[in-house]
């Protein structure tokens, strides 16, 4: 059964596809115009979500572990330091922003400010639908042969067979990036991604079960933070971290390569010629790709070295390593490790393998379905976004797309990062409302 939504006259400004941090600014920003502007100015939005309520990387909000962007780079301040919607207004809203300032820190915890993106998204509650997995986008036509719309159906993931069908002129795609993992890898109840940690170890510890050794893939950031966590989870168990490189390598937070992080950037990024951005990426990977904080890495070495010190040695590194095997037996698994200088191969009985293997954007043809194929590409097949991330079409759509979190090629390293978020939710607002005013039928629709 499909069935029109409850406004079946009503055309959206702007349809969002997830609703995490990315799309929550925007939405904030739409908020805030609305306030400020007259009816017929004013938007008409609405966010879709597949999760049932509101979450950002719920398995990885370990209790100590902070966030790796300051404070002021939360939903808005970068774009409106005035807004109600800062985390400081959170603070005080929760009464402790005094508490927080004593802290002198700009790194909150990182469960801190995933309650501080709860909190933001209650406030907008009347604009977002959860419990909405986006099935189809489909291209719609007006009489004159333009691409004036979209037509989005979403359906309930208990109740496959009703869905809901909304219409837009513009939609905001922010689904997220999906973990990555080596090719054949098979999770199960002994193989994890990371972004399961927290709640699998839970159930582990909850249910009192005996873990004698585990494995970890990784050196990045996510790797170090589930080693360390681990060991203090199982304080029996042994903790065996595997990488490639010889060891952890510390990010590079200095205020010069921090600049690539800034809304300028993007700027110098996106008119760059293709050679520059590859030069950019590479030169400054260490700020976001496969690093570790210097903190962290200090405390763990301080750990091993203290174990070995005490003749009782959990935390282990096979570095210069990679995995080439694992077996799955009933009892364990069988993971076959090789020592990279010498070829030499070894077989370690563990008991969980948890991948620490990064996240990569989500191709976003089966979602876009038809519309996907409207769509211009380079040379590499990846979608040309405008600077306001608008994906280019040809002439003959007026309907618009903007993606979020899939447009390093050409936006640079803040794509997928909380860096710029506040200001790219500015700027794509400002791009509604200029294609908006630009439109001489949207008048006319919004009348009718």
């Amino acid at each position: 059964m499909n069935a029109l939504h409850d406004e079946p006259d009503a055309i959206h400004d702007v349809l969002g596809i997830g609703f995490g941090p990315s799309n929550l600014a925007l939405a904030i920003a739409v908020e805030e115009h609305n306030a400020r502007a007259a009816p017929e100015d004013r938007l008409h939005a609405r966010f879709l979500e597949r999760q049932p309520s509101f979450g950002w990387h719920r398995g990885m909000l370990i209790d100590d572990a902070t966030m790796q962007v300051s404070f002021l780079k939360d939903l808005v301040t970068m774009r409106n330091p005035t807004s109600d919607f800062t985390f400081l207004c959170f603070l005080r809203e929760r009464g402790r922003l005094v508490d927080f300032l004593n802290a002198k820190t700009l790194f909150p915890l990182r469960i801190e400010f995933h309650e501080y993106f709860e909190w933001a998204a209650a406030r907008l509650s009347h604009l977002a639908e959860y419990d909405a997995e986006v099935v189809s986008v489909e291209p719609v036509t007006s009489d004159d042969g333009e691409v004036r719309w979209f037509d989005v159906t979403s359906r309930a993931p208990g109740a496959p067979e009703r869905t809901v069908t909304r219409r837009a002129r513009n939609i905001s795609v922010a689904v997220g990036l999906e973990p990555h993992l080596p090719p054949g890898t098979a999770l199960s109840e002994r193989v994890w991604h990371n972004s399961e940690l927290v709640p699998r170890v839970a159930q582990l510890t909850g249910a009192g079960t005996s873990v004698a050794r585990i494995l970890v893939l990784g050196a990045g950031q996510s790797g170090a933070e589930a080693v360390d966590f681990l060991h203090r989870s199982f304080p029996e168990a042994e903790i065996c971290a595997v990488f490639a490189k010889y060891g952890y390598t510390p990010a590079d937070d200095s205020p010069f390569a921090n600049r690539i992080f800034d809304p300028e950037a993007v700027d110098v990024y996106f008119r760059s010629a293709p050679e520059v951005k590859q030069s950019l990426v590479e030169y400054h990977r260490s700020t976001n790709y496969s690093v570790v904080d210097m903190d962290l890495i200090e405390s763990l070495y301080a750990t091993m070295y203290r174990e070995k010190v005490l003749g009782r040695e959990r935390l282990r590194l096979r570095n210069v390593s990679r995995i080439r095997d694992v077996r799955t037996l009933d009892d364990r698994l069988d993971v076959t490790v090789e020592y990279l200088p010498t070829g030499e191969r070894e077989v370690i009985s563990s008991d969980l393998l948890v991948h620490a293997t990064g996240y990569r954007p989500r191709d976003l043809d089966p979602l876009l379905g038809r519309a996907a194929k409207l769509c211009l590409r380079d040379h590499n097949d990846a979608l040309l976004v405008d600077r306001d991330h608008r994906v280019e079409f040809s002439p003959e759509v007026t309907a618009g797309i903007y993606v979020q979190g899939v447009t390093e090629h050409t936006h640079g390293l803040t794509s997928t990062l909380l860096s710029t978020t506040a200001v790219r939710s500015g700027e794509i607002l400002e791009s509604l409302l200029t294609h908006r005013a630009r439109d001489p039928l949207t008048s006319a629709e919004c009348s009718t």
